[in-house]
């Protein structure tokens, strides 16, 4: 598995690469699978619902009020301080046997009972689903536009292989992370969208530092063959791309556990889409470029002629 080239040790990791794209294969099917039966829990900003905003007496406790709207049947009401510690928005589904002055009234009373305290209704909203599919497409557009820029950017930067290995690599991180909140419903708000582009962000990262190795060996190793070169680059990267990724992990795992619940999902997406990014970077970029026939002279540096050269050697 280890063998010595150019004084470094480097992982026979395209040795796997079958393994990987058979793992990665499965992932995604029953991603897809997953999505297509279960579909997705998506949040309020893209179902619609009511938004009340509330004012208290003195600072408010969220878990108390959590606890006091779910044992009176809004258990999907999302609860959040909304400029001071005394003011706090509600945000539910929408009822469709109930107007919003009759639901206004009820979640001021269950919060009354909840926490002993006098509470002013400030305001209550509806927000339509026509809003949500606008947001649904806009987070959409903005993941699909941000792949093809970043096609057109690693094509222009690398070579095309490496840029299709790349996208590809990325929308594979995406999907499984997409599955994954799909198989759990984990609720899907804007939060959610913003990690998923983080994770494209991270992920994209990482993958250009192997790729740079990459380009850099390909140059400069001679000999050993293309899958060789690239198990020596993805060596010599794999000590900064483990120490990113574990010093990263830690700050979102501490996120996850201690966050609270309204960056719960945020963090979720993160943690989910970092691990597969961080797998996906070491097996799956590289090797769809070496599957699409990636050799030494797609990446070196053409020769250019000097003004003049060509007449000097014609007879």
């Amino acid at each position: 598995m280890f063998q010595l080239l150019k004084n470094d040790i480097s992982i026979n990791f395209m040795r796997w690469s079958k393994g990987a794209f058979l793992l990665s294969a499965l992932m995604i099917a029953a991603a897809v699978a997953t999505v297509s039966t279960k579909w997705l829990n998506w949040g309020l900003d893209f179902t619609g619902g009511t938004l009340i905003e509330v004012g208290f007496e003195q600072p408010a406790d969220l878990p108390q009020i959590r606890q006091s709207l779910e044992a009176n049947g809004f258990g999907d009401a999302v609860v959040q301080n909304f400029g001071t510690a005394t003011d706090v928005m509600v945000r539910l589904r929408p009822r469709d046997n109930m107007n919003g002055e009759e639901l206004g009234g009820k979640i001021i009373e269950a919060i009354k009972s909840g926490t002993g305290q006098n509470v002013e209704m400030r305001r209550i909203e509806f927000v339509g689903p026509n809003v949500g599919d606008e947001l649904a497409e806009a987070g959409g557009l903005a993941i699909l536009v941000s792949l093809i820029c970043i096609l057109l950017y690693v094509s222009v930067r690398f070579e095309w292989r490496l840029a299709a290995g790349a996208v590809l690599a990325l929308a594979h991180d995406v999907i499984i992370t997409i599955g994954i909140f799909s198989l759990l419903q984990v609720e899907v708000d804007l939060t959610i969208v913003a990690a998923l582009l983080t994770v494209v962000g991270y992920s994209l990262n990482d993958t250009i530092v192997v790729f740079d190795r990459i380009r850099e060996n390909f140059r400069k190793m001679r000999k050993g063959s293309p899958a060789e070169i690239m198990n020596a680059s993805i060596s010599q990267t794999l000590s900064r791309t483990l120490i990113t990724s574990g010093t990263t992990l830690f700050v979102v795992i501490a996120l996850f556990t201690q966050g609270g619940q309204m960056i719960h999902g945020f963090a979720m997406a993160l943690l989910i889409g970092i691990t597969v990014g961080t797998y996906s970077s070491i097996y799956v970029a590289s090797a769809l470029a070496l599957k699409l026939g990636i050799t030494r002279e797609h990446l070196l540096v053409p020769e250019v002629t000097k003004e003049g050269e060509e007449f000097e050697s014609m007879p």
